[in-house]
């Protein structure tokens, strides 16, 4: 059985190195992780001697960075190992990819140039959350790993639904409406919506393949209201069921919270027309 070393007290770096590991190198699967006073090596042997113990952030070995300058950390090591040897799909590349380079940052400490670095939203990061659960003694070594490796991999999962969600952002119909730089796409991700307003379209108009539901939303800033929006909506196609939010923000017809309803009969380029042509007036102040 394969081993895998690293530090005592094991921060984001180590914890990545070692999930990386299990996660995407079939050898590695089900090793054991054993932990040891900072740039040590496991029974003091000379690190990387034995084929079946792997030291990560620790020991002065290849998965060690210790001993440079580099703009590297232990995980960009063990990652580019890993896609030399072609255990990394392409599935999940881009995803890794983004997350090895935020490690880096958090590993050199470069989370201190961050946009207003000193605020509470970053108390909620992965980062801090290990170092949280770490420094109150709520788990041990091996218990912070594990949870560690949990959070990783919803981290995965997480930046990989953002690559698709950013590609389809990429494939949509872009236009202007009255509430500014807007954007219309034919996708099941919900997550379009969200992430299209945060990268600077005022509305984002999305048809659902297959159900035919469709949301309607924009940027949740006071000067915007879809009120016309619903209004020209129900006229256009008065047989859908359309749900107008109390903040004037979303419009739906359908979603996975409630899919017992009529779907709307406008394609999207219906939709976008129309959206285009909703009197400028009555925009809610555009």
């Amino acid at each position: 059985m394969k081993t895998i070393v690293t530090h005592i007290f094991p921060d984001l770096d180590a914890v990545c190195a070692v999930w990386l590991l299990k996660r995407f190198d079939h050898e590695f699967e089900g090793a054991k992780v054993k932990f040891v006073p900072a740039g040590t090596t496991l029974d003091d042997k000379a690190v990387d001697s034995d084929p079946d113990v792997v030291h990560v952030d620790t020991g002065l070995g290849r998965f060690d960075h210790h001993d440079s300058n580099a703009r590297t950390c232990a995980a960009d090591l063990v990652f580019n190992y890993l896609k030399s040897e072609k255990n990394i799909t392409l599935k999940y590349q881009s995803a890794l990819e983004r997350l090895i380079d935020l490690v880096i940052q958090i590993d050199h400490f470069e989370d201190f140039f961050w946009n207003d670095a000193a605020a509470d939203i970053y108390d909620l990061s992965l980062h801090h959350l290990l170092d949280h659960l770490k420094m109150s003694g709520r788990l041990n070594d091996r218990e912070l790993v594990a949870q560690g490796e949990l959070l990783l991999e919803a981290v995965l999962y997480g930046l990989h639904q953002k690559d698709l969600a950013e590609k389809e952002i990429r494939s949509g119909i872009e236009f202007i409406s009255p509430w500014g730089k807007s954007l219309g796409t034919e996708t099941k991700m919900s997550r379009v919506s969200k992430l299209g307003q945060k990268m600077g379209f005022a509305l984002i108009v999305r048809k659902e393949p297959g159900t035919g539901f469709v949301s309607v939303k924009c940027q949740p800033k006071k000067s915007l209201d879809l009120t016309a929006a619903y209004q020209a909506l129900k006229q256009a196609d008065p047989k859908a069921d359309w749900f107008f939010h109390p903040s004037r923000h979303i419009i739906l017809n359908g979603s996975r919270h409630n899919q017992k309803v009529k779907a709307s009969s406008l394609n999207l380029k219906e939709l976008v027309d129309l959206l285009k042509g909703v009197d400028f007036l009555n925009a809610g102040g555009g």
